[in-house]
């Protein structure tokens, strides 16, 4: 057969998937901009919409914003009445993102906070804020285990956190060179499943995915 997995994506992405026109818009605008083309693929998207929509969720966190895409499902997920507090380090990002967001028509429900996202996240405990009852990781790998910690402080009973790239095309099973880009996100990355494994307050399963994404997966867990 000639089907390759990308062409399968855009066929579930034609046939089931319904991409509103608005967030394939602000795909493109951002990679126009130049900015990395490695937000999550529009079923991923829209499933992380549809988990959002499904548990009830009203609060959601995000760390790592990009273009916007992810948030813009998520802001859909949550609903006119709900709120996304996303978390973005590079302000050029956060600019393109903040323009999808509103030619999206979920701008309102979304608040970007730039910085780096471990002083966001304390920034956050210090307010005080009411508990999210989504969480999103997608951003710097190596920092991953930090975020999740991170994120059981800011959530409750019953929260969901879910956690992106964490297969990276079987790089989890090789060895690692901690003085690498790529060595330090593997050495986050397998930290981070062996907390989300290992911490009693977390129940959580991981999946490999493939796609237009290549071979990836993902990580959900429900905080006990």
């Amino acid at each position: 057969m000639g089907a390759e997995p990308a062409d399968v994506d855009d066929y579930l992405r034609e046939t089931v998937v319904g991409e509103p026109a608005t967030l394939a818009a602000g795909r493109e605008a951002a990679h126009a901009a130049g900015l990395p083309q490695i937000e999550v693929s529009a079923g991923q998207g829209k499933l992380l919409g549809l988990l959002a929509r499904i548990s009830g969720a009203r609060r959601v966190l995000e760390i790592g914003t990009l273009g916007g895409y992810s948030t813009s499902w998520l802001a859909d997920g949550v609903g006119p009445d709900g709120h996304v507090t996303t978390c973005e380090f590079e302000p050029r990002h956060a600019g393109v993102a903040r323009r999808n967001l509103d030619a999206a028509g979920v701008g309102d429900r979304v608040e970007i906070r730039l910085g780096a996202a471990r002083d966001t996240l304390a920034e956050l405990r210090r307010e005080e804020v009411e508990p999210f009852d989504l969480v999103f990781i997608d951003a710097d790998k190596e920092n991953n285990p930090q975020y999740v910690l991170e994120s059981l402080e800011l959530t409750r009973s019953g929260s969901i956190i879910i956690v992106d790239n964490v297969v990276r095309h079987g790089a989890i099973l090789e060895p690692a060179d901690a003085s690498t880009e790529d060595g330090r996100a593997t050495i986050g990355t397998r930290e981070v499943l062996d907390i989300l494994g290992g911490d009693p307050r977390l129940e959580a399963t991981a999946l490999q995915t493939t796609g237009a994404k290549g071979w990836d997966g993902f990580a959900l867990a429900v905080v006990r």
